[in-house]
């Protein structure tokens, strides 16, 4: 698991009655996990990254000790930002499915799906709600993940997300002054080149000139408005083309070198580290 000794998935396996009934790493630091616990209490204290959880089974006997009085159903849908704190008690056997995604990734998804600054996305706490299309995706993430099939888990992750960011109730907007990062317009730049020199070698040096900025200072103003490094970025349109060109018949070595990687192998490593699958399974399951 790619899930930090401090993140949601850490304090749950500190506690003696939690148990994970499976896990699959995504990629980038993104992970999902199956579990059920029963007759317990779990305290988060800030934990890293973000939370999204929906109740499989059972869930009237989980609820949050602040003062509520509701507990949580089959399709009862939360979700844990990054560095909230949350307190519960769980009286009955329930069963679970968590996606975690760290905050700079769900920072760059937000900044990538709605090309706004990644320092205006608010993500709230939600505990308990009904969300219909949200839980038919988190329902085919466990399955992915009981299946062990890392291929589908990452393919769904993308909607859960999209779904999530587009929800006027949750994906909202941070009312405040942004100072620093980059201008609409040269963050368009900056991603235009990239994806017309996916093929070949990109400099940090040559990104920062693009912005006339020096390297030190644009690779702050980059993760500032994109949520992740110029790297990050970088590697994750790779990763996108890959995909595109793997739907298609080209010699997997083809499309490393039409990817910027120097060999099939290079491919291979970077793309199971990004999706938790190889290009050769990918392309099996497209």
């Amino acid at each position: 698991m790619s899930a930090g000794p401090t993140s949601v998935f850490g304090f749950l396996s500190a506690s003696p009655n939690a148990q994970t009934a499976g896990a699959l790493d995504l990629g980038f630091g993104r992970s999902a996990a199956l579990w059920s616990n029963s007759h317990d209490e779990v305290a988060y204290d800030s934990p890293e990254g973000h939370t999204f959880s929906l109740y499989l089974e059972g869930g009237s006997g989980t609820r949050r000790v602040d003062g509520r009085t509701v507990s949580g159903w089959p399709g009862a849908l939360c979700v844990m930002p990054h560095r909230h704190r949350s307190d519960w008690v769980i009286t009955a056997p329930f069963a679970f499915v968590h996606l975690y995604l760290p905050a700079d990734e769900l920072a760059r998804a937000y900044a990538e799906t709605f090309e706004r600054d990644a320092r205006l996305l608010d993500v709230p706490e939600v505990t308990f709600a009904e969300a219909p299309r949200l839980a038919a995706a988190l329902r085919h993430v466990a399955r992915a993940v009981a299946d062990c099939d890392a291929l589908a888990a990452e393919s769904v992750m993308t909607e859960t997300v999209a779904l999530f960011l587009a929800d006027p109730r949750w994906g909202g907007i941070r009312r405040r002054a942004l100072t620093g990062g980059l201008a609409p317009h040269l963050t368009r730049r900056i991603a235009a080149y990239v994806e017309a020199h996916l093929h070949d070698t990109i400099r940090l040096a040559d990104l920062a000139a693009l912005a006339d900025l020096s390297p030190f200072h644009f690779q702050r103003a980059f993760r500032a408005s994109r949520g992740v490094s110029p790297q990050v970025y970088v590697a994750h349109r790779r990763t996108e083309r890959a995909k595109a060109l793997l739907r298609g018949r080209d010699p997997i070595a083809a499309i490393a070198l039409a990817c910027g990687f120097s060999s099939q192998s290079h491919l291979t490593r970077a793309f199971r580290a990004a999706t938790g699958t190889t290009p050769a399974a990918y392309r099996a399951g497209a």
